[in-house]
């Protein structure tokens, strides 16, 4: 791969404007939801707005919650649940203070890393991003909170 083709993983894409329709694979899976036959019209919300945070970034569920007009255990919840995953990221939502949170379903206020849990497979997905942690396991940079719901339907 030549040095014009290398992707810095730190550099965001061109922000989108509201005219811009979304890239072909983020619109593949707006399809998917909008189709999915099992979810409520929030975890359809959650999962559109979801796929506005850019690889390489990360966001808490606060929030999202705020972004949304919910709570973060309901962003929680349908994290935990997400069919799409990881296409539909939510490996990208950390706990409040930076620290990875739960996974999978899997919630652990352990210290121990490296347990084999599925909290080692969401850093190492932030890291394969270019998400980078200090010592303590904590997100390093800046929250994001540019927020879109992607494919919002018409009202």
């Amino acid at each position: 791969m030549s040095t014009a083709e290398t992707k810095d993983p730190h550099k965001e894409s061109p922000p989108r404007t509201q005219s811009s329709p979304p890239p072909i694979q983020t619109q593949k899976f707006l399809r998917r939801i909008s189709l999915h036959p099992t979810l409520t019209p929030y975890r359809r919300r959650v999962y559109r707005t979801l796929l506005s945070v850019p690889p390489g970034r990360w966001t808490t569920y606060s929030a999202m919650a705020t972004y949304l007009n919910s709570s973060a255990r309901a962003v929680g919840n349908a994290m935990r649940t997400n069919p799409f995953a990881p296409e539909v990221p939510c490996h990208r939502v950390l706990a409040a203070d930076g620290g990875l949170g739960g996974y999978k379903g899997e919630w652990r206020v352990s210290k121990h890393i490296g347990n084999g849990t599925f909290r080692d497979e969401k850093r190492q997905r932030l890291r394969d991003e270019g998400v980078e942690f200090d010592e303590s396991g904590k997100a390093l940079g800046e929250c994001f909170t540019g927020f879109e719901e992607l494919g919002k339907p018409a009202r």
